[in-house]
Parts: structure tokens; C-alpha cells; sequence
């Protein structure tokens, strides 16, 4: 089961790599003027998105299940922890859909909007880390 707790643990640094880099490639997307520059954002946001973020959150979500299967965690840390799962997931989407925006060339967000937007994850991660290392309650 050791195992299991380091795969689900790799694939969340992971997933969470991608969805603390995607939001940053929107910044600069956004920013950008030139055809070349866009174009290349978007081949970049695809890849990042397809490629790393989605596989790497499934596989967090497999594994984490897996390991609440096998060990039976139970508990309100455990609630709190997989509500936090299921925003992270929404923001996944939601970035998918922000990257749409960017394909079809119809993002209407400043630079600004997504460098707040990029912190979201960041709460998520401090509140699912303090809920799994402290178990509150």
C-alpha cells in the first residue's frame, strides 16, 4: 500500500505542477501581440493541459481512491480534504475551458484577472496539506 501512497503522491505534484503553470502561460498569453507568440502559447497550454495536468489528475484521483479503499480513512478531515479534490477538479475544467477561450482566440481576461486566478491552487494545496499532515478533526 506503500506504494500506492507514493504514486498518488507524485501524481499530485503533478497535477498540481500543471495547473500552478497553466494559469501562468494564460498570463503571458494574455500579454502577448504577435501571431507567432499566440500560437505558440496555445500549442504550449495543449500540451500542458492534455499531456500532464489531465493524466496526472486522474491518476491522483485513482490512486487517492485507492489508498481510501484500501486503508479505509475515514473522518471530517477526510470530507473536507475530498471537497477540496473536488474544487481542484472544477479549476482543472475551468482551465480547459479558459484554454478553449485562447484556441479559439476569444479570451476576454487581462493579464491581471488570471495572476489571481493562478493563486487559487495554491489555497487549495495549503488546506488539503494542513487537513492530511494535522487530521483536525
Amino acid at each position: 500500500m506503500l506504494w500506492i501512497k507514493a504514486l498518488h503522491i507524485i501524481f499530485m505534484v503533478t497535477w498540481f505542477a500543471g495547473l500552478f503553470y497553466l494559469p501562468r502561460l494564460f498570463v503571458y498569453h494574455a500579454m502577448a501581440d504577435d501571431r507567432a507568440t499566440i500560437e505558440r502559447f496555445k500549442v504550449m497550454e495543449r500540451k500542458l493541459y492534455w499531456g500532464i495536468m489531465t493524466p496526472g489528475g486522474i491518476l491522483t484521483v485513482v490512486f487517492g481512491t485507492w489508498l481510501w479503499l484500501g486503508w479505509h480513512f475515514s473522518g471530517g478531515w477526510l470530507h473536507a480534504k475530498l471537497l477540496l479534490v473536488a474544487l481542484l477538479a472544477g479549476y482543472h475544467l475551468w482551465c480547459g475551458k479558459l484554454m478553449l477561450d485562447f484556441k479559439h482566440d476569444r479570451n476576454a481576461k487581462s493579464h491581471v484577472w488570471f495572476r489571481w486566478f493562478n493563486e487559487v491552487p495554491v489555497l487549495i494545496l495549503i488546506g488539503a496539506g494542513v487537513l492530511v499532515g494535522l487530521k483536525p478533526f
